[in-house]
């Protein structure tokens, strides 16, 4: 086993519980298909309650919506509904679900790097490269995308 720089994580290694991460990457883009259709679908049946104004202004409130959808799933599960329906989870490096703070802090770096291209380069680089398919917001906050762990 590794002892670097991620010894002090509580979440089990990927070398010795590899079902953990097992297809997390797939997953994980399936179910960020997922929620960006559910966050479509959400931005479209609000319009009527703008009386169609936000027309106007579509992209901010695709994006504002899509910031309160990921950032209120995340904090009530530590898992989008996309994510949910792919059997995956978010979790500290305690191994927790998210609370409120870090799920909104998830979603602030999330929308960070995929506001800046280069940035969202790097997070699929590195989710393809590290040992727990981490993006770049999961590394700054030492989270993981993993198989739903089974409750009961």
């Amino acid at each position: 086993m590794n002892s670097n720089s991620y010894a002090h994580w509580d979440l089990p290694d990927p070398e010795s519980c590899p079902e953990l991460y097992s297809n997390v990457l797939p997953k994980r883009f399936f179910a960020w298909l997922a929620d960006s259709v559910l966050i479509s679908v959400f931005t479209l049946l609000s319009l009527p309650f703008t009386a169609f104004s936000a027309l106007f202004f579509l992209t901010a409130m695709y994006l504002i919506i899509g910031f309160a959808y990921r950032t209120f799933t995340l904090a009530s599960g530590s898992a989008t509904w996309g994510m949910r329906l792919t059997g995956i989870e978010l979790r500290t490096h305690e191994g927790r679900e998210f609370d409120l703070r870090t799920a909104l802090l998830h979603t602030l770096g999330y929308s960070v790097s995929m506001s800046v291209v280069i940035l969202q380069i790097l997070s699929v680089g590195l989710m393809l490269t590290t040992s727990r398919g981490q993006g770049l917001s999961d590394l700054v906050l030492r989270t993981a995308a993993v198989n739903r762990l089974d409750v009961g």
